[in-house]
Protein backbone atom coordinates (compact mmCIF):
# COMPACT_ATOMS: atom_id res chain seq x y z
CA UNK A 1 0.00 0.00 0.00
CA UNK A 2 1.40 3.51 -1.09
CA UNK A 3 0.50 7.06 -0.17
CA UNK A 4 2.12 10.34 -1.59
CA UNK A 5 0.94 13.80 -1.12
CA UNK A 6 2.14 14.49 -4.53
CA UNK A 7 1.13 17.56 -5.39
CA UNK A 8 0.89 19.81 -1.93
CA UNK A 9 -0.31 23.23 -1.52
CA UNK A 10 1.74 26.13 -1.51
CA UNK A 11 1.77 29.80 -1.67
CA UNK A 12 1.91 30.22 -5.40
CA UNK A 13 -0.73 27.22 -5.62
CA UNK A 14 -2.91 26.62 -2.52
CA UNK A 15 -5.20 24.42 -4.10
CA UNK A 16 -4.05 21.44 -6.41
CA UNK A 17 -7.66 18.87 -6.75
CA UNK A 18 -9.59 17.29 -9.54
CA UNK A 19 -7.45 14.56 -11.23
CA UNK A 20 -8.02 11.88 -13.04
CA UNK A 21 -5.31 8.92 -14.44
CA UNK A 22 -4.44 7.44 -17.80
CA UNK A 23 -2.51 4.08 -18.32
CA UNK A 24 -0.76 4.20 -21.67
CA UNK A 25 -0.41 2.06 -24.51
CA UNK A 26 3.66 1.78 -23.74
CA UNK A 27 2.58 1.38 -19.69
CA UNK A 28 3.18 4.65 -18.38
CA UNK A 29 1.00 6.57 -16.27
CA UNK A 30 -0.49 10.15 -17.53
CA UNK A 31 -1.58 12.06 -14.60
CA UNK A 32 -3.88 15.44 -15.37
CA UNK A 33 -4.98 17.79 -12.54
CA UNK A 34 -6.08 21.16 -11.70
CA UNK A 35 -3.25 23.45 -10.26
CA UNK A 36 -4.81 26.87 -8.94
CA UNK A 37 -3.01 30.08 -8.71
CA UNK A 38 -3.05 32.63 -5.94
CA UNK A 39 -6.27 31.03 -4.55
CA UNK A 40 -8.55 28.46 -4.26
CA UNK A 41 -12.06 29.02 -4.82
CA UNK A 42 -13.50 27.88 -7.56
CA UNK A 43 -13.64 31.01 -9.51
CA UNK A 44 -9.65 31.53 -8.92
CA UNK A 45 -7.24 31.06 -11.93
CA UNK A 46 -6.67 27.74 -12.92
CA UNK A 47 -5.27 25.30 -15.50
CA UNK A 48 -5.00 21.49 -16.28
CA UNK A 49 -1.13 20.44 -15.71
CA UNK A 50 0.27 16.63 -15.98
CA UNK A 51 3.07 14.86 -14.88
CA UNK A 52 4.21 11.36 -16.27
CA UNK A 53 5.38 8.14 -13.88
CA UNK A 54 7.09 4.59 -15.21
CA UNK A 55 6.67 2.83 -11.99
CA UNK A 56 3.09 3.39 -11.52
CA UNK A 57 2.93 6.26 -9.47
CA UNK A 58 6.23 6.12 -7.01
CA UNK A 59 7.76 9.20 -8.85
CA UNK A 60 6.31 11.62 -11.14
CA UNK A 61 7.97 14.04 -13.70
CA UNK A 62 7.85 17.78 -13.11
CA UNK A 63 4.81 19.26 -14.48
CA UNK A 64 3.98 20.06 -17.52
CA UNK A 65 0.81 22.52 -18.75
CA UNK A 66 -1.81 19.76 -20.51
CA UNK A 67 -4.24 23.01 -20.88
CA UNK A 68 -3.00 26.63 -20.09
CA UNK A 69 -6.17 28.90 -18.98
CA UNK A 70 -7.31 30.65 -22.08
CA UNK A 71 -10.77 31.49 -20.22
CA UNK A 72 -11.91 35.05 -18.55
CA UNK A 73 -11.65 32.67 -15.05
CA UNK A 74 -10.06 29.17 -15.07
CA UNK A 75 -9.20 25.69 -16.98
CA UNK A 76 -10.11 22.89 -14.24
CA UNK A 77 -11.74 19.60 -13.38
CA UNK A 78 -9.32 17.02 -16.31
CA UNK A 79 -11.10 13.62 -17.42
CA UNK A 80 -8.66 11.36 -19.65
CA UNK A 81 -9.69 8.46 -21.58
CA UNK A 82 -7.19 6.28 -23.72
CA UNK A 83 -9.06 4.89 -26.96
CA UNK A 84 -8.01 1.85 -27.97
CA UNK A 85 -6.78 2.78 -31.30
CA UNK A 86 -3.87 5.02 -29.87
CA UNK A 87 -5.45 8.75 -29.35
CA UNK A 88 -5.44 10.00 -25.66
CA UNK A 89 -8.64 12.54 -25.06
CA UNK A 90 -8.29 15.09 -22.35
CA UNK A 91 -11.74 16.49 -21.23
CA UNK A 92 -11.94 19.60 -19.40
CA UNK A 93 -13.89 22.79 -18.44
CA UNK A 94 -13.81 25.96 -19.52
CA UNK A 95 -15.00 28.95 -17.24
CA UNK A 96 -15.64 32.26 -18.23
CA UNK A 97 -18.31 33.28 -15.26
CA UNK A 98 -20.96 32.05 -13.01
CA UNK A 99 -23.35 31.50 -15.68
CA UNK A 100 -21.32 30.40 -18.84
CA UNK A 101 -18.91 26.89 -17.93
CA UNK A 102 -18.93 24.79 -20.91
CA UNK A 103 -17.14 21.47 -21.66
CA UNK A 104 -14.40 20.85 -24.25
CA UNK A 105 -12.14 17.92 -25.56
CA UNK A 106 -8.80 18.05 -27.44
CA UNK A 107 -7.07 14.51 -28.53
CA UNK A 108 -3.06 13.87 -28.84
CA UNK A 109 -1.45 11.17 -30.73
CA UNK A 110 1.42 11.10 -29.01
CA UNK A 111 0.08 10.14 -25.51
CA UNK A 112 -0.10 13.82 -24.35
CA UNK A 113 3.14 15.78 -25.63
CA UNK A 114 0.85 17.18 -27.79
CA UNK A 115 -2.38 18.15 -28.70
CA UNK A 116 -5.40 19.18 -31.29
CA UNK A 117 -7.40 22.21 -31.18
CA UNK A 118 -10.47 21.64 -28.47
CA UNK A 119 -14.27 20.52 -29.58
CA UNK A 120 -16.87 21.35 -27.65
CA UNK A 121 -18.65 19.11 -25.60
CA UNK A 122 -21.62 20.56 -24.62
CA UNK A 123 -23.84 22.78 -26.97
CA UNK A 124 -26.13 25.24 -24.94
CA UNK A 125 -26.00 28.21 -22.74
CA UNK A 126 -25.54 27.98 -18.89
CA UNK A 127 -23.25 26.70 -16.28
CA UNK A 128 -22.31 22.79 -17.61
CA UNK A 129 -20.42 20.81 -14.88
CA UNK A 130 -17.92 17.52 -15.00
CA UNK A 131 -16.09 16.44 -12.69
CA UNK A 132 -12.67 15.30 -12.69
CA UNK A 133 -12.55 11.37 -13.82
CA UNK A 134 -15.71 11.59 -15.51
CA UNK A 135 -15.54 10.35 -19.13
CA UNK A 136 -16.56 6.83 -19.81
CA UNK A 137 -16.22 4.68 -23.26
CA UNK A 138 -18.84 2.13 -22.90
CA UNK A 139 -18.41 -1.43 -24.44
CA UNK A 140 -20.17 -0.46 -27.73
CA UNK A 141 -17.82 2.50 -28.42
CA UNK A 142 -19.83 5.27 -27.16
CA UNK A 143 -18.38 7.86 -25.10
CA UNK A 144 -20.25 9.25 -22.77
CA UNK A 145 -19.60 12.90 -20.81
CA UNK A 146 -22.16 13.07 -17.34
CA UNK A 147 -22.70 16.43 -16.82
CA UNK A 148 -25.07 18.57 -14.31
CA UNK A 149 -26.65 21.89 -15.73
CA UNK A 150 -27.96 25.24 -13.91
CA UNK A 151 -28.17 28.56 -15.23
CA UNK A 152 -26.53 30.30 -13.17
CA UNK A 153 -23.88 28.97 -10.29
CA UNK A 154 -24.74 31.79 -7.90
CA UNK A 155 -28.09 31.63 -8.24
CA UNK A 156 -31.40 30.40 -6.33
CA UNK A 157 -31.67 26.85 -5.72
CA UNK A 158 -35.30 27.43 -6.52
CA UNK A 159 -34.57 29.14 -9.70
CA UNK A 160 -31.53 29.63 -11.91
CA UNK A 161 -28.55 27.96 -9.43
CA UNK A 162 -31.11 25.03 -9.57
CA UNK A 163 -29.14 21.47 -11.17
CA UNK A 164 -30.29 18.86 -13.61
CA UNK A 165 -27.99 16.27 -15.10
CA UNK A 166 -27.59 15.51 -18.66
CA UNK A 167 -25.55 12.67 -20.34
CA UNK A 168 -24.00 14.28 -23.84
CA UNK A 169 -22.71 10.90 -26.04
CA UNK A 170 -20.76 10.41 -29.19
CA UNK A 171 -20.69 7.71 -31.62
CA UNK A 172 -17.34 8.77 -33.25
CA UNK A 173 -14.89 8.65 -30.60
CA UNK A 174 -15.65 12.62 -29.40
CA UNK A 175 -15.48 14.00 -32.86
CA UNK A 176 -19.05 15.19 -32.68
CA UNK A 177 -21.72 14.57 -29.41
CA UNK A 178 -25.59 15.20 -29.28
CA UNK A 179 -27.76 15.39 -25.89
CA UNK A 180 -31.48 14.24 -26.81
CA UNK A 181 -32.27 12.44 -23.13
CA UNK A 182 -33.90 12.94 -20.59
CA UNK A 183 -32.97 15.63 -17.71
CA UNK A 184 -32.45 13.83 -14.35
CA UNK A 185 -33.51 15.86 -11.16
CA UNK A 186 -34.01 16.13 -7.59
CA UNK A 187 -35.16 18.33 -4.92
CA UNK A 188 -33.23 21.20 -3.02
CA UNK A 189 -30.22 22.27 -5.31
CA UNK A 190 -31.16 19.43 -7.71
CA UNK A 191 -29.02 16.73 -8.71
CA UNK A 192 -25.47 17.09 -9.63
CA UNK A 193 -21.34 15.69 -10.52
CA UNK A 194 -23.05 12.42 -11.88
CA UNK A 195 -20.61 9.47 -12.34
CA UNK A 196 -21.77 6.64 -14.82
CA UNK A 197 -20.04 3.05 -14.91
CA UNK A 198 -21.50 0.09 -17.50
CA UNK A 199 -22.66 -3.13 -15.48
CA UNK A 200 -21.73 -6.49 -16.61
CA UNK A 201 -25.27 -6.62 -18.84
CA UNK A 202 -24.52 -3.32 -20.80
CA UNK A 203 -27.06 -1.04 -18.67
CA UNK A 204 -25.71 1.93 -17.08
CA UNK A 205 -25.49 3.27 -13.37
CA UNK A 206 -25.10 6.34 -12.61
CA UNK A 207 -24.11 7.81 -8.73
CA UNK A 208 -25.77 11.25 -7.85
CA UNK A 209 -24.56 14.06 -5.41
CA UNK A 210 -27.24 15.92 -3.76
CA UNK A 211 -28.68 17.92 -0.64
CA UNK A 212 -30.77 15.30 0.63
CA UNK A 213 -27.89 13.19 2.95
CA UNK A 214 -28.13 10.16 0.62
CA UNK A 215 -26.29 8.74 -2.96
CA UNK A 216 -29.05 8.95 -5.28
CA UNK A 217 -28.59 6.32 -8.37
CA UNK A 218 -30.26 6.51 -12.05
CA UNK A 219 -30.01 3.59 -14.58
CA UNK A 220 -29.80 3.28 -18.42
CA UNK A 221 -30.86 0.54 -20.69
CA UNK A 222 -30.16 2.79 -24.00
CA UNK A 223 -26.54 3.42 -23.79
CA UNK A 224 -27.37 6.44 -21.74
CA UNK A 225 -29.98 8.13 -24.29
CA UNK A 226 -32.72 8.08 -21.82
CA UNK A 227 -32.19 8.12 -17.26
CA UNK A 228 -34.92 6.20 -15.36
CA UNK A 229 -36.17 8.59 -12.25
CA UNK A 230 -33.14 8.36 -9.65
CA UNK A 231 -33.46 6.28 -6.21
CA UNK A 232 -32.24 7.03 -2.93
CA UNK A 233 -29.72 4.71 -1.73
CA UNK A 234 -29.17 3.70 1.73
CA UNK A 235 -25.60 5.15 1.40
CA UNK A 236 -25.55 8.49 3.97
CA UNK A 237 -23.38 11.12 1.81
CA UNK A 238 -22.64 14.76 2.52
CA UNK A 239 -23.22 16.96 -0.67
CA UNK A 240 -20.26 15.71 -2.78
CA UNK A 241 -19.35 14.20 -5.40
CA UNK A 242 -18.14 10.06 -5.08
CA UNK A 243 -16.18 7.93 -7.76
CA UNK A 244 -17.97 4.44 -9.14
CA UNK A 245 -15.98 1.75 -11.18
CA UNK A 246 -16.30 -1.81 -12.49
CA UNK A 247 -13.35 -4.02 -11.28
CA UNK A 248 -11.52 -5.01 -14.45
CA UNK A 249 -12.73 -9.28 -15.12
CA UNK A 250 -15.51 -9.18 -12.76
CA UNK A 251 -19.05 -7.70 -12.43
CA UNK A 252 -18.43 -6.01 -9.08
CA UNK A 253 -18.30 -2.29 -8.38
CA UNK A 254 -16.33 -0.23 -6.68
CA UNK A 255 -17.71 3.22 -4.97
CA UNK A 256 -15.66 5.63 -2.75
CA UNK A 257 -17.78 8.34 -1.39
CA UNK A 258 -17.69 10.87 1.97
CA UNK A 259 -19.93 8.49 4.38
CA UNK A 260 -20.85 11.33 6.50
CA UNK A 261 -24.22 13.43 6.78
CA UNK A 262 -24.89 16.62 9.14
CA UNK A 263 -27.68 19.05 8.12
CA UNK A 264 -26.40 22.08 10.31
CA UNK A 265 -22.97 22.33 8.45
CA UNK A 266 -22.12 23.50 5.36
CA UNK A 267 -22.25 21.21 2.22
CA UNK A 268 -24.60 18.55 4.45
CA UNK A 269 -21.14 17.43 6.63
CA UNK A 270 -17.46 17.42 6.63
CA UNK A 271 -15.95 15.90 3.73
CA UNK A 272 -14.78 13.05 6.21
CA UNK A 273 -14.24 10.09 6.40
CA UNK A 274 -13.33 8.74 2.64
CA UNK A 275 -14.79 5.51 2.52
CA UNK A 276 -15.10 2.29 -0.52
CA UNK A 277 -17.76 -0.38 -0.38
CA UNK A 278 -18.28 -3.52 -2.89
CA UNK A 279 -21.32 -4.39 -4.97
CA UNK A 280 -21.82 -7.97 -6.50
CA UNK A 281 -25.70 -6.96 -8.06
CA UNK A 282 -25.41 -4.15 -10.03
CA UNK A 283 -25.26 -1.37 -7.10
CA UNK A 284 -28.51 -2.62 -5.51
CA UNK A 285 -26.29 -3.44 -2.12
CA UNK A 286 -22.82 -2.12 -0.88
CA UNK A 287 -20.77 -4.58 1.48
CA UNK A 288 -17.15 -4.32 2.92
CA UNK A 289 -17.59 -0.91 3.82
CA UNK A 290 -13.37 0.08 4.19
CA UNK A 291 -12.16 3.51 5.48
CA UNK A 292 -9.31 4.88 3.00
CA UNK A 293 -8.98 8.44 5.04
CA UNK A 294 -10.47 9.20 8.56
CA UNK A 295 -9.00 12.41 10.31
CA UNK A 296 -11.92 14.05 11.13
CA UNK A 297 -10.05 17.28 10.99
CA UNK A 298 -9.55 16.85 7.28
CA UNK A 299 -11.51 16.95 4.45
CA UNK A 300 -10.90 14.59 1.34
CA UNK A 301 -12.89 14.55 -1.54
CA UNK A 302 -13.32 14.53 -5.97
CA UNK A 303 -11.43 10.74 -5.97
CA UNK A 304 -10.83 9.63 -9.18
CA UNK A 305 -10.06 5.15 -9.92
CA UNK A 306 -7.68 3.90 -12.43
CA UNK A 307 -6.62 -0.11 -12.13
CA UNK A 308 -3.48 -1.15 -13.06
CA UNK A 309 -2.42 -4.81 -12.78
CA UNK A 310 -3.71 -6.15 -9.40
CA UNK A 311 -3.87 -1.99 -7.56
CA UNK A 312 -6.40 0.38 -7.61
CA UNK A 313 -4.81 3.72 -7.89
CA UNK A 314 -6.79 6.83 -6.42
CA UNK A 315 -6.20 10.19 -6.70
CA UNK A 316 -8.45 12.83 -4.44
CA UNK A 317 -7.95 16.09 -2.34
CA UNK A 318 -6.63 16.23 0.78
CA UNK A 319 -8.19 20.04 3.08
CA UNK A 320 -5.45 20.51 6.04
CA UNK A 321 -7.03 23.66 6.86
CA UNK A 322 -9.45 26.50 4.29
CA UNK A 323 -8.06 27.72 1.35
CA UNK A 324 -5.05 25.03 1.10
CA UNK A 325 -5.95 21.78 -0.69
CA UNK A 326 -3.42 19.47 -1.82
CA UNK A 327 -3.49 16.50 -4.01
CA UNK A 328 -3.23 12.98 -2.78
CA UNK A 329 -1.97 9.50 -4.77
CA UNK A 330 -2.84 6.31 -3.30
CA UNK A 331 -2.10 3.08 -4.65
CA UNK A 332 -4.17 -0.05 -2.84
CA UNK A 333 -4.07 -3.90 -3.90
CA UNK A 334 -7.73 -4.80 -5.00
CA UNK A 335 -7.96 -7.69 -2.37
CA UNK A 336 -7.55 -4.55 -0.23
CA UNK A 337 -11.47 -3.49 -0.98
CA UNK A 338 -12.51 -7.36 0.17
CA UNK A 339 -10.64 -7.59 3.75
CA UNK A 340 -13.30 -7.42 6.12
CA UNK A 341 -15.13 -4.33 7.48
CA UNK A 342 -13.25 -1.92 9.16
CA UNK A 343 -14.09 -1.59 13.14
CA UNK A 344 -14.06 2.09 12.62
CA UNK A 345 -16.93 2.53 10.25
CA UNK A 346 -18.81 -0.53 12.87
CA UNK A 347 -18.33 1.96 15.35
CA UNK A 348 -19.15 4.84 13.93
CA UNK A 349 -22.78 3.36 13.27
CA UNK A 350 -25.42 5.74 13.99
CA UNK A 351 -29.49 6.34 13.87
CA UNK A 352 -30.43 6.25 9.88
CA UNK A 353 -33.98 7.39 9.36
CA UNK A 354 -35.59 6.46 6.02
CA UNK A 355 -36.27 9.73 4.84
CA UNK A 356 -33.95 12.55 4.94
CA UNK A 357 -31.40 11.47 6.39
CA UNK A 358 -30.39 13.16 9.86
CA UNK A 359 -27.10 10.88 11.01
CA UNK A 360 -23.87 10.10 10.47
CA UNK A 361 -22.90 6.65 9.67
CA UNK A 362 -22.79 3.78 6.83
CA UNK A 363 -26.14 1.98 6.74
CA UNK A 364 -24.87 -1.32 6.80
CA UNK A 365 -28.49 -2.79 7.80
CA UNK A 366 -31.51 -2.85 10.64
CA UNK A 367 -32.40 -4.80 13.59
CA UNK A 368 -35.27 -4.08 16.94
CA UNK A 369 -33.66 -4.55 19.87
CA UNK A 370 -35.55 -3.66 23.08
CA UNK A 371 -37.78 -1.43 21.01
CA UNK A 372 -35.41 0.25 19.48
CA UNK A 373 -33.82 0.73 15.99
CA UNK A 374 -30.14 -0.29 15.92
CA UNK A 375 -27.71 -1.40 13.44
CA UNK A 376 -25.61 -4.40 12.88
CA UNK A 377 -23.45 -5.24 9.30
CA UNK A 378 -25.21 -6.71 6.63
CA UNK A 379 -23.52 -10.68 5.95
CA UNK A 380 -22.24 -11.06 2.65
CA UNK A 381 -24.72 -14.21 1.03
Amino acid sequence: MYRSVIAPATERHPRNTEADIAVLPDGRLLLAYTRFEGGSSDFDRAEVVGRYSSDRGRTWSEDLVLQPNDADVNCMSPSLLQLPEGELLLFYLRKNSPTDLQVYVKRSADQGQTWGEPTRVTDGQGYYVMCNARAVRLSSGRLLAPVSHCQDARGPIEGAGHHVVLCFVSNDDGLSWHCHGNAVDLPRRGAMEPGVVELADGSLLMVLRSQLGRLYFSRSSDGGEAWAPPEMSALVAPEAPSAIARLPQSEDLLLVWNDNYDPGVDHGGIRSPLRSAISRDGGQKWYRYRTIEGDPSRAYSYPSLTFVDDEVLLTYYERERPGRLSLVFRALPVEWFYRIQDKFVLQGLGRLPDYPAESIGSPLGRVRLDGREQLEPQRES
